[in-house]
């Protein structure tokens, strides 16, 4: 019997150590997560959301507030301006809030790009055609 409770207790440390070591990676990796210039917002917060679950699992509370902020807090230089935005002026911020505001702004960033380039293609297009014209007057 004794063999028996002393292999659960050495069980049970194992086991015990191995979740304090997976409560403090993951905490590592969170504190350690940031954005990069040109990272896809979306995959960004994709990745955001698994590490938050991951930390749920081994039973790591992180209270939503504290999320947003974090999530704030880990987006590039280029992301000041929105940030100040959000914080400034509010009574409450929460998780999904601020993750709609970013995808939000992220579909009008790629909105506005995909028209101003397909503008730029557009006057790129009558320029070659005005090239191509000539006067028939002088013929120049």
């Amino acid at each position: 019997m004794e063999k028996t409770s002393s292999a659960l207790w050495k069980l049970e440390t194992l086991y015990a150590t191995k979740s304090l070591a997976n409560r403090l990676v993951l905490k590592q990796h969170l504190f350690m997560f940031r954005m990069n210039e040109g990272e896809l917002l979306r995959d960004h917060i994709n990745q955001f959301i698994t590490l938050l679950n991951e930390l749920k699992n081994v039973e790591v509370h992180i209270d939503d507030e504290d999320q947003a902020m974090l999530l704030l807090c880990f987006l590039p230089p280029s992301y000041k301006s929105f940030r100040e935005t959000l914080i400034y002026g509010r009574d409450k911020l929460s998780f999904e809030d601020v993750k709609s505001h970013l995808l939000s702004r992220d579909k009008l960033d790629n909105e506005l790009h995909l028209n101003s380039k397909t503008d730029r293609q557009a006057s790129v297009l009558v320029a070659s055609k005005k090239r191509d014209k000539m006067c028939r007057y002088c013929k120049s």
